[in-house]
């Protein structure tokens, strides 16, 4: 009996969920060291004039949007829209095949950022967020490793499908054409 020397696709996609597993790891201890070293609404800079950690706590989506201050029905609302998208990050994941290495990386990325934030949400009815960025005195609204995961893979999901495919597609028929 011989064996093969390909990686079989459960192997693969195993590979793309330590990734996952990786950002929601490196979130949640982020999250905690901020918990339990800055105070609520205390800040310390990093870099002066670009970076500072400050200790928030967001009760709504990205940037603040649909807060719920407190509010159990619009936090499960949210919660329930959080669960609902992953399901579909994780239908799509499990869909993509095993060689489309760029689209699963982009999906993991998004799927570790989506658990870390949601189990925030249904622990603690918001999310931690510590990452203030500014120029001056414009600021970006403060995220978390999450939010980060979930920006650059939803950026490389983008580029993943507007980048051409005509050679891969072409490669990809020539075994079917002989």
């Amino acid at each position: 009996m011989s064996q093969s020397t390909t990686t079989s696709p459960a192997r693969t996609k195993g590979a793309f969920l330590l990734l996952a597993l990786l950002v929601l790891v490196l979130d949640q201890w982020s999250k905690w060291l901020v918990e339990t070293h800055l105070p609520h609404f205390a800040s310390e800079t990093v870099i002066p004039g670009l970076l500072n950690l400050t200790h928030v706590q967001n009760t709504g989506v990205a940037f603040g949007l649909f807060a719920a201050h407190g509010d159990t029905t619009r936090t499960l609302v949210l919660s329930g829209l959080g669960v609902l998208a992953l399901g579909v990050v994780l239908a799509y994941f499990w869909q993509t095949a095993a060689e489309d290495r760029l689209l699963l990386t982009s999906l993991s990325l998004v799927l570790g950022g989506a658990v870390g934030n949601l189990m925030d949400r249904v622990a603690n009815g918001g999310v931690t967020d510590f990452i203030d960025f500014y120029l001056g005195t414009k600021h970006w609204h403060t995220f978390n490793v999450a939010d980060s995961a979930i920006t650059v893979g939803l950026i490389l999901m983008a580029w993943d499908a507007l980048r051409p495919r005509a050679k891969e597609e072409a490669q990809a028929a020539e075994p079917e054409a002989a």
